[in-house]
């Protein structure tokens, strides 16, 4: 308040009335105020928000223009606001962002001023007028925000986002199909960068994660799900009066959609289809409580294993049937599948002490390199590709370990 009282503009006077005021009910009791005066007052109190927020913006932009971060060495403004206020960086650099946006545009900065506008509002709107095309002209560009500030009085910032992108049909239609594939184009850039999946295993049977992806791909994956998901379709899978909660029928919607995806289409790893492994003995098989394995790891109930056997095709490791060749000399360079998947049951992920990569990432490595006369048979070592190119290193050796594990030593 001191510095405020030093410095007597209109501005900082104004504020310190302010303060001033709200001061004597910070301690007011609201208990008779009728219905109609609260909602009056709730309106008022929005109202002197967004006139407290243009102000504030103002300010911040006189602040940028006077250096005022440069006292305090602040790289930015918004950074210097950040730390001022106790202010996240996020928040201070949105509201940068705004202030700067308000004083190009003197119809929304007016609007949200007089209390007329939501600090959301006129966040949409001048985001949307940013994103029309820089070659626009004035007076268009002018029409344009006009009407959007016109859409504000009976649509909240979610709904004028919607209208902010269609403007330009309304105020020039016949540069707006242009525009907007520029937009939509700019759009699918970026979503392509941005696309990512994360998941984690809570070490209780389940895994959470998320995803980011572009909207065509969410619209195919959804209308899949949403396919799945169908009361029709559950019916078969239950009582016809079962009703899931719409979450929960699109999470069994996923897991449907990964188990019945055909493994035909997928990519090979390893040499392998990319298609999970279940390793169960034949006790298991029939009825048994021990528990089964995934080659990726994971242990699973032999209930479970016994389900998905009953669609899946079965390979004996052991039980007899129909052999398959394991040695295959110096016939071919490569391993083929039934080593793979004989290297996967045997060691069930790769052979460097110390790594717990999984064997549908794993290549088979000769212990003799190929070039040297090595043979493809069942000494290959499993071993995922960041120890496979050490192996191929001249400066290092793999040198085996009384566990059944192998580890690297820097050649002397």
């Amino acid at each position: 308040m001191t510095a405020i009282v030093n410095h007597p503009h209109r501005v900082t006077t104004a504020i310190a009335d302010v303060r001033a005021e709200l001061s004597l009910v910070t301690a007011a009791s609201v208990w008779s105020m009728d219905a109609a005066e609260t909602a009056a007052a709730i309106d008022e109190v929005s109202r002197a928000e967004a006139q407290l927020a243009e102000l504030k913006a103002r300010l911040l932009t006189h602040a940028d223009r006077i250096e005022v971060a440069g006292s305090t060495a602040a790289s930015s403004t918004a950074n210097w606001h950040a730390v001022t206020t106790a202010t996240t960086r996020s928040a201070a650099h949105r509201m940068m962002r705004i202030a700067h946006g308000l004083e190009r545009h003197e119809p929304t900065r007016a609007a949200l001023a007089h209390g007329r506008l939501q600090v959301e509002q006129a966040e949409v709107i001048l985001r949307a007028l940013e994103e029309l095309p820089d070659d626009l002209e004035v007076e268009i560009l002018e029409a344009a925000e006009q009407r959007l500030l016109d859409l504000a009085h009976d649509h909240d910032a979610k709904a004028l986002r919607v209208l902010g992108r269609r403007i330009l049909e309304v105020v020039s239609p016949e540069t707006a199909d242009a525009h907007e594939a520029k937009l939509l184009e700019r759009e699918e850039r970026a979503a392509a960068v941005a696309t990512r999946l994360t998941a984690y295993q809570d070490g209780h049977g389940k895994v959470h994660g998320r995803f980011t992806t572009d909207e065509h791909t969410w619209a195919a994956l959804k209308k899949a799900l949403m396919a799945m998901a169908a009361p029709r379709h559950q019916a078969a899978s239950g009582p016809l009066g079962e009703q899931r909660p719409s979450p929960e029928r699109m999470g069994q919607a996923f897991a449907e959609y990964v188990h019945r995806y055909p493994t035909d289409k997928l990519p090979h790893a390893g040499g392998l289809n990319a298609t999970v492994v279940v390793l169960l003995d034949y006790d298991s098989l029939v009825g048994g409580l021990k528990a089964a394995r995934l080659d990726t790891g994971e242990k699973i109930s032999p209930s479970l294993a016994r389900r998905l056997a009953c669609e899946a095709g079965i390979i004996p490791a052991v039980l007899g049937g129909k052999s398959q060749v394991l040695d295959l000399g110096r016939k071919k360079r490569l391993h083929n599948e039934a080593q793979r998947i004989a290297k996967t049951i045997e060691v069930g992920g790769c052979e460097i002490e110390g790594c717990d990569r999984p064997p549908g990432t794993c290549h088979l490595h000769h212990p003799t390199r190929w070039v040297d006369g090595g043979q493809t048979n069942r000494d290959g070592i499993m071993i995922c590709p960041w120890h496979h190119a050490r192996a191929h290193d001249c400066r290092y050796q793999i040198d085996p370990l009384p566990s059944g594990k192998y580890s690297f030593n820097r050649r002397s």
